[in-house]
């Protein structure tokens, strides 16, 4: 295919208008996740009077993040990314609207329900990623995806810094001062949900296998991948060096990212720390986890996705002792072990995501996608149940210790796994 080809031609054209539509979206569904997140564990312990069941918010979002990847994932196999992305952030809009209600009544399971639902949004916000890969070259994989990660760094950051104006919107409406957060994602969502629908055409994954149809690797391609089978999807990561070693790289990260973060308001709340002072925290380490993914994306693409992961993995050591040596309340200490955090988490996404893209043909990604999602999803919503047992029994030093364990555990996985993933790149 030659680079006068009008179907070339198109997705060059759709690439370019592609990547400010994704960016947007991800702006405004990151105001709602970092604002449903911020508040998410005080507000079960609140409901729920007890703080061993404070991580349960968080957990169930996450789940239902990993559990909503199979649906959306079959939805763009089939249907395309356009489709995929707005019904999951409607759905977290739903969820979004119980978790309110639950708040104003006190209903803890109405509560879990919510968070659950809310969950879809995370699915949204993460699988976007993948979009970005669909038409870029491989050796601009790294950097397109890392452009998208990054624009959830405006929303995210703004989200948790929205908690006073939630408060003051929930004055008007009539409900708790914490649900305001949740009415910010709710509007978030939708917001992001219109700008897809009307802006994201063509489909990139649509016009990608349009693209990549002759190709013989194509040809090849089980029925179940084109539809976006989890299960399939499951089954080629399991045969698939890269994949694996990419699945591995991108959920390790994430649990170690997800078990210090739910608990880490809480912890502040211990000391006595504002809300708004919570609030800044989180959204710094939102700001460690997007800010700099330009730059991770950069180094993944010019180094290896190996050698991006072993920087993110000790990173995440160093983040994880610091946490574990902060004291309740605020500090200087724990505000860096969770800008730390997040930038750990930065590396192993972008380098995960980014060989997850290129391991597999095109009309197979749907599916190993959302199989890799799924698997760090369901294995992050662990952590976070987890977490909040031991923050209970041990607290949170032991909590912080565990996950820097996690995070050397993955660096020793990577270096055994140098003859999939070069450490030269």
């Amino acid at each position: 295919m030659t680079q006068t080809d009008p179907l070339s031609l198109q997705a060059e054209a759709a690439q370019r208008r592609m990547i400010p539509t994704l960016m947007g979206s991800q702006t405004l569904g990151g105001i709602g996740v970092a604002a449903g997140i911020a508040v998410g564990a005080i507000v079960a312990a609140e409901v729920s009077g007890s703080d061993a069941l404070s991580g349960l918010a968080t957990t169930t979002q996450v789940l239902g993040g990993a559990l909503f990847t199979v649906p959306v994932a079959a939805l763009m196999a089939t249907r395309g990314r356009r489709v995929g992305l707005v019904t999951a952030y409607l759905i977290g809009a739903v969820g979004a609207f119980l978790a309110i209600t639950a708040t104003a009544t006190g209903q803890f399971w109405l509560l879990l329900l919510g968070t659950t639902l809310f969950g879809a949004s995370t699915t949204a916000n993460s699988q976007a990623r993948y979009a970005a890969t669909d038409l870029a070259p491989p050796q601009r994989r790294g950097r397109q995806l890392s452009w998208v990660v990054w624009a959830t760094t405006i929303g995210s950051v703004l989200g948790p810094n929205l908690i006073g104006p939630g408060r003051r919107i929930a004055d008007v409406l009539g409900i708790p001062a914490l649900a305001g957060a949740w009415v910010l994602s709710l509007v978030g969502f939708g917001l992001a949900a219109l700008l897809l629908q009307v802006l994201l055409r063509p489909d990139p994954l649509l016009l990608s296998r349009r693209l990549h149809a002759g190709e013989p690797e194509e040809q090849a391609v089980p029925v179940t991948a084109r539809r976006g089978s989890v299960a399939q999807g499951l089954r080629l990561i399991r045969v698939t060096p890269a994949a694996l070693w990419g699945t591995v790289a991108l959920t390790v990260g994430h649990v170690v990212m997800v078990a210090v973060m739910v608990m880490t308001p809480l912890h502040m709340r211990h000391g006595q720390a504002e809300i708004e002072l919570i609030g800044l925290v989180i959204s710094l380490h939102i700001l460690g986890m997007y800010g700099l993914s330009p730059l991770v994306g950069q180094l993944t693409d010019r180094l290896g996705a190996a050698r991006v992961v072993l920087v993110g993995a000790g990173i995440l050591v160093l983040a994880s002792v610091l946490a574990a040596l902060s004291s309740s309340g605020s500090s200087t200490t724990l505000t860096v072990a969770l800008v730390l955090l997040g930038l750990g988490w930065s590396c192993t996404m972008v380098a995960g995501s980014g060989t997850i893209a290129g391991s597999v043909p095109v009309a197979e990604r749907a599916a190993v996608q959302g199989a890799a999602d799924l698997v760090m999803g369901l294995s992050a919503a662990l952590a976070g149940a987890f977490a909040g047992v031991v923050m209970d029994l041990l607290g949170y030093a032991a909590l912080a210790g565990l996950a820097g364990a996690a995070a050397l555990a993955l660096g020793a996985f990577t270096v055994s796994r140098t003859s999939v993933v070069s450490l030269k790149g």
